[in-house]
C-alpha cells in the first residue's frame, strides 16, 4: 500500500498526503483490502480547520516511526468529516456508547469488515493529558485484536446493537407545541442572564436554540426567553468571538465572556447568526445587528467565495503553525499602526480592549464587551476609519488555511440567510450572490436529478446527504419568497418528492440520513436530534409546511405531521434535544399565508409587497396574483383579487382571511399584530 491521499480533493485530505501513514480513503475497495490482509482498521477522521488534527498531525502522522507502527499494524483511513458526515455521525455515535467524549480529531479502530470495536479522540505522542501515548495505545488495541477476539466480538457486537436502539425509530401520537414553553425553561435555566450563552466555557453560539427561544418567546411573549437571546446575541456580536476587523464569527469561546475565540471561522455557524440577526432585526430593529449582518455579510463575499460562486467550508484557527496568530495584535503594533495612519490610537484602544500586556497571552484580542456601543456618529466614524486601517495592514499576514470546498447543505443554509438579509435590508446585490451560489449548485452538484454533496476543483462527488436536500430546499423556498420566482418552488417540490422515493422510511414516516443505494455505511442513521446544524427531518418540517402553505396539498402537511410522529417517543424522553424540530412545527401549527393581488409594477403593489417580506412576524408564504391567476383549490384566499381595480392584500390564518387592505402601513399593522 501507499498514501493514496494525492488522488483527493478534499484540503483536508490533502494536508495529508505526504505523510508517511499509507492513508486510504473510506471505500468498499479499501475495507476488502482489509478483509483479505486481516488487517483492523484505524479510522482518522477530521477538517481542514480542526486544530488538535493539525496537531496529532504534526505529532504522530508526520512522525515516520509512529506511521510504521500504523502501516505495520492497520489499514489506516483518513476522513474528511465535512465530506462524509455521514460516516462521522456513525463513528462519533459509536464512540459515545464506549462512554467516551466525542470530538475530532476522531480515532476508531475497526474490524476488517468496517465494524467499529473501540476508540477516542486525540491521542499525545507521549503520555501526558492523562492520555495514553498513541503507539502505547495502538500496540494495546492491535494486541487485543489477535488475542482477544472474543472480546472484540462482544464489543461489535454491543456497539452494533446500541446503534441501531440509537437510530431507530421511537414513535408517538406527536409532539405537542404546548410542550415549547417548558423546553425553553429548561434551556433558561442553563443560560448565563449577565454574559449570554448556554451553559458555561468553552461557549458555542448555538443558533438553533437561540431561534427556538426568540420564536417561542414571541410567541408567547415571554420577555426572559426574548431577553435571553438579546443578551447572548449582543455579547457575540461585541466580544472577541467576533472578528471586529474582518467581520464573521469564530466556531466558539473558549471562556465565559465570549473574549478568547476558537480561532476558525465556520460557514454553518455564520449562516445561522446571519439567519437569526436578520429575524432579530425584523421584529427588533437594532443598530448593533445591522452592522454586524452588513459586515458578516461582507466578509462572506471577500473571503469566502469559491470558484463559481458557491460558498467555501472554513477558515483554519491557525496560521504558520500558531493559533490566532493572523487575528491578534500586540499594543505597540495597534498603536504604531494607526499613530502613523492618522487615526486616534487611544480612542481606539480605550473603545476595543486595547491594554497594556494585552488581554490574552501577551497579545490583544479586539472587542468591545467592556465598552458597548452604539457610540454617537462621529465616533463611531472614527472607530471605522481604524478598523479599515488595521484589516488593511492585516490582509499582509500569512493568511490561516482556506477549505474552499462547496458543501451543498451548508451553502443551503447561506442561501436562505443571505437572501432573507437582502429582501430585509434592500440589498439587491445580496439576493443575485445568493441566486448565483444556487444556481451554482444546481449546475455543478446535481447529476442524474440526484444532487451531489461536496464540490472542489471542478468535481462533484458524495451522495448527498438529507441536510443537503433539507438545506437546499430551504434555499429554493427563500429565493422564491424573495423574488417571486416559480422555479424555486418548482425545484423545492421536486426535491421533496425525491426524498420521498429514496430517503423515507415507509415504517415510521420519518427521513433517513443516507439515500436508499448508498452501500459503503453499517448502518442507515435517522434522527431528528439536532447537532451544530439542524437535523435534516427537523428541517424538512419546515419545508413541507411552507409547502403545504404555497400549494395547497395536504399530503405535504400529512408528511411533516408523519415526522413529529415518528420522534415523538425521543422527544419524550429527551426534549431538549429538539429544538429544531419545535421551529419546524411552528411552522406546521402557525405558519401564515399572504395574499397580495396586482401588478408588481404597480407602485402601491410593490409597497405591498416588501410590506409583505419585511413586516416583523416570521412564518408567512407569500403569494402574487396578478391578472386572471387563482390560488391553489382549498387556499383561503381562492377567488380573492383587486379591490375595484386597486391592489389589496391579506393575511390568512386558517381558513380564515383579513378584510383586504390597500394602504401599506395599515398592512403592516395588521401582519405585526399578535393574534
Amino acid at each position: 500500500m501507499r498514501n493514496e491521499l494525492d488522488k483527493e480533493t478534499s484540503p483536508y485530505l490533502l494536508q495529508h498526503k505526504d505523510n508517511p501513514v499509507h492513508w486510504q480513503t473510506w471505500s468498499e475497495d479499501t475495507i476488502a483490502a482489509a478483509r483479505a490482509a486481516d488487517k483492523p482498521i484505524l479510522l482518522s477522521v477530521g477538517y481542514a480547520a480542526c486544530h488538535w488534527c493539525h496537531v496529532m498531525a504534526h505529532e504522530s502522522f508526520e512522525d515516520p516511526d509512529t506511521a510504521a507502527v500504523m502501516n505495520e499494524l492497520f489499514v489506516n483511513v483518513k476522513v474528511d468529516r465535512e465530506e462524509r458526515p455521514d460516516l462521522d455521525m456513525i463513528f462519533q455515535t459509536a464512540l459515545a456508547i464506549t462512554g467516551q467524549q466525542g470530538g475530532w480529531p476522531l480515532t476508531m479502530f475497526l474490524t476488517p469488515e468496517g465494524a467499529p470495536f473501540w476508540g477516542g479522540t486525540y491521542f499525545p505522542p507521549e503520555q501526558r493529558y492523562g492520555r495514553p501515548s498513541f503507539r502505547e495505545v495502538m500496540h494495546q488495541v492491535e494486541g487485543v485484536y489477535r488475542e482477544a477476539p472474543g472480546r472484540v466480538a462482544g464489543n461489535v457486537t454491543a456497539i452494533s446493537q446500541r446503534l441501531d436502539a440509537v437510530f431507530a425509530a421511537n414513535p408517538g401520537d406527536g409532539i405537542p407545541l404546548e410542550a415549547a414553553p417548558e423546553v425553553a425553561r429548561h434551556f433558561l435555566s442553563d443560560h448565563d442572564p449577565v454574559l449570554g450563552g448556554i451553559g458555561d466555557a468553552p461557549k458555542f453560539p448555538q443558533p438553533t436554540i437561540l431561534k427556538f427561544l426568540w420564536r417561542t418567546g414571541q410567541r408567547t411573549g415571554d420577555g426572559q426567553m426574548l431577553q435571553a437571546v438579546r443578551t447572548t446575541m449582543t455579547a457575540m456580536c461585541e466580544g472577541g468571538i467576533y472578528d471586529h476587523l474582518g467581520g464573521g464569527f469564530a466556531r466558539y469561546s473558549t471562556d465565559a465572556e465570549w473574549l478568547v475565540p476558537h480561532f476558525e471561522k465556520m460557514l454553518y455557524d455564520n449562516a445561522q447568526l446571519l439567519a437569526l440577526m436578520t429575524e432579530m432585526q425584523r421584529q427588533e430593529p437594532n443598530p448593533l445587528y445591522e452592522q454586524r449582518i452588513r459586515e458578516t455579510v461582507d466578509w462572506l463575499f471577500r473571503e469566502m467565495l469559491s470558484e463559481g460562486g458557491g460558498f467555501a467550508s472554513s477558515l483554519d484557527a491557525d496560521s504558520e503553525g500558531k493559533e490566532g496568530k493572523f487575528y491578534v495584535w500586540s499594543v505597540e503594533e495597534i498603536e504604531r499602526a494607526l499613530t502613523e495612519g492618522g487615526h486616534d490610537a487611544a480612542l481606539f484602544a480605550s473603545h476595543y480592549d486595547v491594554t497594556e500586556g494585552g488581554n490574552w497571552e501577551g497579545s490583544v484580542i479586539l472587542n468591545r464587551s467592556h465598552r458597548k456601543g452604539p457610540f454617537d456618529a462621529e465616533t463611531e466614524e472614527r472607530l471605522s476609519a481604524a478598523r479599515a486601517h488595521l484589516l488593511k495592514i492585516r490582509e499582509d499576514r500569512i493568511r490561516p488555511g482556506w477549505d474552499d470546498k462547496v458543501l451543498a447543505d451548508w451553502n443551503g443554509l447561506t442561501i436562505a440567510a443571505l437572501a432573507d438579509a437582502a429582501i430585509l435590508l434592500a440589498e439587491p446585490q445580496w439576493l443575485d450572490r445568493s441566486e448565483t451560489a444556487f444556481a451554482f449548485i444546481v449546475a455543478q452538484m446535481e447529476k442524474d436529478g440526484r444532487l451531489l454533496h461536496s464540490w472542489r476543483a471542478g468535481q462533484a462527488k458524495h451522495t448527498a446527504t438529507l441536510d443537503d436536500y433539507a438545506n437546499m430546499s430551504l434555499a429554493a423556498l427563500a429565493l422564491e419568497a424573495a423574488t417571486g420566482k416559480r422555479p424555486y418552488l418548482d425545484k423545492a417540490i421536486e426535491w421533496a418528492a425525491l426524498l420521498e422515493d429514496h430517503f423515507l422510511d415507509l415504517k415510521d414516516g420519518a427521513y433517513f440520513f443516507t439515500a436508499d443505494h448508498q452501500t459503503d455505511l453499517m448502518i442507515r442513521t435517522k434522527t431528528a436530534i439536532d447537532n451544530v446544524t439542524p437535523a435534516g427531518n427537523s428541517t424538512m418540517v419546515e419545508v413541507l409546511a411552507r409547502l403545504w402553505l404555497k400549494t395547497g396539498d395536504a399530503a405535504y402537511a400529512e408528511r411533516a405531521e408523519a415526522i413529529t410522529k415518528a420522534f415523538a417517543g425521543s422527544f419524550g424522553q429527551q426534549p431538549l434535544g429538539f429544538p429544531g424540530l419545535l421551529n419546524g412545527l411552528e411552522w406546521l401549527r402557525h405558519g401564515r399565508q399572504i395574499v397580495v393581488a396586482g401588478d408588481p409594477a404597480d407602485e402601491v403593489c410593490q409597497a405591498l409587497l416588501d410590506t409583505a417580506r419585511t413586516a416583523g412576524r416570521a412564518l408567512g408564504v407569500l403569494d402574487i396574483v396578478t391578472g386572471d391567476e387563482s390560488l391553489p383549490e382549498g387556499h383561503p384566499a381562492r377567488g380573492k383579487g383587486m379591490i375595484d381595480g386597486k391592489p389589496a392584500a391579506y393575511l390568512c390564518a386558517g381558513q380564515t382571511c383579513s378584510p383586504a387592505e390597500s394602504d401599506p402601513e395599515q398592512f403592516r399593522r395588521v401582519l405585526e399584530a399578535r393574534p
